[in-house]
C-alpha cells in the first residue's frame, strides 16, 4: 500500500506540474508583456501571478485534486478557495520579496530572478495544496 501511496503523490506531483507549466506561462507572457511597457517589478508581478493562480485554481480542482474533493463534484466550496486565495497570497509576498532581494540587493537579471523565484513558490504551492487547500 506504501508504494501505491507514493505513486499516487508522484502522479499528482506530475499533474501540479503540468497545471503549473500553464500557469507559468501565462504569469511569464503578462510579466514580460507589463515589465516591456515599463511597469514597475512587484505591481507587474502581482498582476501576472494573479492571472497564473486563477488558471491555478481551476485547472488543480478539476485535474490534479479532484479525487479529494470535499463535496460532490459539481458543489463549489468557499472554505476551499479562501484556504487557495491565502495561500496564494503567502506564495505572492513570498515572491516578491525574493524578486526584490534577487534583483535589488543581488543584482540578478530580473527573468534570470523570476525563474528563481518559481522554482521556488512551486514547491510551497505545491505541499500547501495539497495539504491544505484541496
Amino acid at each position: 500500500m506504501p508504494d501505491r501511496q507514493i505513486n499516487a503523490g508522484f502522479i499528482q506531483f506530475l499533474k501540479f506540474n503540468a497545471v503549473g507549466v500553464l500557469n507559468t506561462l501565462i504569469d511569464f507572457a503578462i510579466f514580460t508583456l507589463l515589465h516591456s511597457l515599463g511597469m514597475m517589478n512587484a505591481p507587474a508581478q502581482i498582476i501576472s501571478y494573479s492571472a497564473g493562480t486563477a488558471n491555478s485554481f481551476i485547472w488543480n480542482k478539476k485535474v490534479t485534486f479532484r479525487d479529494r474533493d470535499r463535496g460532490s463534484k459539481d458543489s463549489f466550496d468557499r472554505m476551499q478557495l479562501v484556504r487557495f486565495i491565502v495561500l496564494n497570497l503567502v506564495v505572492l509576498g513570498i515572491s516578491v520579496l525574493l524578486m526584490h532581494l534577487l534583483t535589488g540587493r543581488f543584482g540578478i537579471q530580473v527573468l534570470v530572478a523570476k525563474v528563481l523565484v518559481t522554482v521556488v513558490t512551486v514547491v510551497i504551492n505545491f505541499f500547501g495544496s495539497r495539504k491544505w487547500v484541496f
